[in-house]
């Protein structure tokens, strides 16, 4: 038990490094095209997985409160959404920008968590069962992400965009859609060769279905 707890413990020190890692680094976000895919939500999604809804939704919080660092410290003009400390013009962040930075994120790793139980209640087979978590938890982050910024920063979003407030949902579908579903197929191929690699590991000292 007490092998249990300590390697337990190092998981979670060992995801939350992560995180930071790829906060502060260039491989947060790996350039495809004209586009970027961020790889922040990776590790809450193995967290899930491995450590259940707990440790998922621990991890998602650090790349939440990360976000909110980071568009602070590192602002672009439409930051206001992630975090309440920005402001461009008459436009500033408040208690929403919040709630948009950090409720997703854990609830990627809560999404993983008891998809992955309900896969493996199923007797899925564990790889096809990481690939639809990877592909899951990532269209939650998109998702929520962006439909909280459509109902909570609808207008100003759309102004910092130098877009029409009519042509925004329109371009929110497209990110969705698009950026989205490139994000979640690599999630979903990164996250499935991640937990074959941790398996050994993960298998002797974790109840998965936690």
């Amino acid at each position: 038990m007490k092998q249990k707890q300590t390697t337990t413990m190092a998981f979670y020190a060992l995801f939350v490094a992560i995180e930071l890692v790829l906060m502060f680094t260039p491989l947060g976000f790996i350039p495809l095209s004209a586009i970027k895919i961020t790889t922040m939500h990776i590790p809450v999604i193995i967290a899930g997985i491995v450590l259940g809804v707990k440790g998922g939704s621990l991890i998602g919080a650090v790349f939440g409160i990360c976000s909110v660092i980071n568009a602070t410290i590192n602002p672009v003009p439409t930051s206001f959404v992630f975090t309440p400390f920005y402001s461009i013009g008459a436009v500033s962040g408040n208690f929403y920008s919040l709630l948009i930075a950090i409720v997703p994120r854990i609830m990627i790793g809560v999404v993983s968590a008891l998809l992955y139980r309900f896969l493996k209640n199923l007797r899925t087979n564990d790889s096809i069962a990481t690939v639809i978590c990877g592909f899951a938890g990532s269209m939650t982050n998109t998702v929520l992400v962006m439909g909280g910024i459509y109902l909570f920063f609808g207008p100003d979003y759309a102004a910092a965009l130098d877009m029409s407030y009519d042509l925004l949902l329109g371009a929110i579908m497209g990110i969705v859609t698009y950026n989205g579903v490139i994000e979640a197929i690599a999630a979903a191929v990164m996250v499935c060769v991640i937990c074959k690699a941790l398996a050994p590991m993960t298998r002797k000292y974790f109840h998965t279905n936690a």
